[in-house]
């Protein structure tokens, strides 16, 4: 247990906190990792800390961050690069920092129905109802350089440049040898050398441009690869649990200004969506959770996700769709509380990084010591810590259920589609092991 002297004191004499704050606006996209914030706000743990929260729909990641930035809102569900781009300053420069972890996995990569067949082709293990996964990218080499021979290239999209989205696809390209492209300082769309063409399109908008031509695949998070599904025009090949298992998806963030002007309502704020990710990921006797048929009915309104409520379903309860004939177990695919998911690690921050620099977004080698340095200034577990200590007074939560003692390291792991290890204290290690990507000394 952290001692107290070190998580100080944010209640009044009367027990309870003092906040600066009590009105609040926040922002998120329209995919179902924005659980925590909905069902904080549904199931009234906001309001049990004196929080009126108002949560808004924003139109994509770049006007939900530069709506955080400008004050029009307090805070929002962001993609975990987004807070780390705008520290270094790569397209946007603010101080962001994350005190909350949102989830774990939830994203998909599904290619049209064309591509797949053609996948099919080129791999008979594919020709199956239930081929066997994770599929890797392998059976796509044929398909990107018949394109390439052709003039053309196979168009593939992804949500924005800083998200784990692009980090994932290009990931899974590069671990069969495809080449998705460097960013430089005159290349600010990461195509240079590509043997694919990587572009933006927001997640809602992703199953449109897919059935439209314009892009080939894509990789989004839910409900968009069930939408694919659902409507038949794609296949999901792949989950983010397969190319990192347990991998950091989205994160909170406020500015660091925000942060430091309403240090009570912030940490309230944490501790109600610590709350919502542990209602989230609560389970019977049996294993089976128990609430996310109503989390999925709660996102399904036109206010929120405003999908259908039988296609949020499918990847939240537990399950996932790669086919109409092809439903597997996948418990795990939305994590939200277990496995000390909602802490702010430094090791997940460093990953980021090593990803900008890998690509390029990044522009000259950095020291080990540069990546600690800088995942520390947009990641604070110190805040996390003093929420999860109040609730843990509260009779909230267990003592087991948080990481007290770590040193915001998580254990090196070889769970990647590649095998290669992550080694969050060994970036230039890790940056190195890769065949294609930038290395450093």
């Amino acid at each position: 247990m952290v001692p107290d002297s070190e998580l100080g004191s944010t209640a009044t004499p009367q027990g309870r906190m003092a906040l600066e704050k009590t009105d609040l606006k926040f922002g998120f996209i329209k995919l179902t990792d924005c659980a925590p914030i909905v069902i904080a706000k549904e199931k009234g743990f906001f309001a049990d800390e004196g929080l009126s929260v108002e949560v808004i729909a924003q139109p994509n990641w770049k006007t939900l961050l530069d709506n955080v930035i400008s004050s029009n809102l307090d805070g929002a569900h962001m993609l975990s690069g987004q807070p780390i781009a705008a520290t270094i300053g790569f397209g946007t420069s603010a101080e962001i920092i994350t005190p909350f972890t949102m989830d774990m996995n939830g994203n998909g990569i599904t290619v049209s129905n064309s591509i797949w067949e053609q996948m099919q082709q080129n791999d008979e293990n594919l020709r199956s109802d239930t081929p066997k996964h994770p599929i890797t990218a392998d059976s796509l080499v044929t398909i990107v350089k018949a394109k390439l021979a052709a003039g053309e290239k196979l168009q593939m999209g992804m949500v924005f440049p800083t998200s784990t989205h692009n980090y994932e696809l290009r990931y899974w390209l590069a671990a069969a040898g495809i080449n998705p492209g460097f960013y430089t300082e005159s290349d600010i769309g990461g195509r240079t050398d590509a043997e694919v063409e990587l572009s933006v399109t927001p997640p809602p908008m992703m199953p449109a441009t897919l059935e439209a031509g314009n892009i080939q695949g894509y990789c989004v998070g839910e409900p968009w690869n069930q939408q694919a599904v659902e409507k038949g025009i794609g296949v999901p090949v792949c989950t983010n649990y397969d190319i990192w298992k347990n991998n950091p998806e989205k994160v909170f963030g406020v500015t660091k200004s925000w942060a430091e002007a309403n240090p009570n309502t912030m940490i309230a704020v944490v501790k109600a969506l610590i709350r919502a990710g542990q209602w989230l990921d609560a389970t019977d006797d049996t294993g089976k959770l128990i609430n996310r048929d109503e989390a999925a009915r709660i996102l399904s309104r036109a206010d929120y996700v405003g999908a259908d409520f039988g296609v949020i379903k499918n990847s939240m309860t537990g399950f996932f769709f790669f086919q109409k004939s092809d439903k597997r177990p996948m418990p795990d695919f939305n994590v939200f509380y277990k496995y000390y998911c909602t802490y702010p690690w430094y090791s997940d921050g460093v990953w980021f990084l090593t990803q900008m620099r890998r690509w390029g977004q990044i522009t000259e080698p950095k020291t080990a010591e540069w990546y600690t340095e800088t995942a520390m200034k947009v990641y604070k577990p110190e805040i996390y810590l003093k929420a999860a200590k109040l609730l843990l007074e509260e009779g909230l939560i267990e003592e087991a259920d948080i990481p007290w003692e770590t040193d915001g390291f998580k254990p090196p792991t070889a769970d990647f589609i590649d095998g290669v290890t992550y080694d969050g204290k060994d970036p230039i290690g890790y940056l190195n092991s890769h065949k294609i990507g930038n290395k450093d000394n």
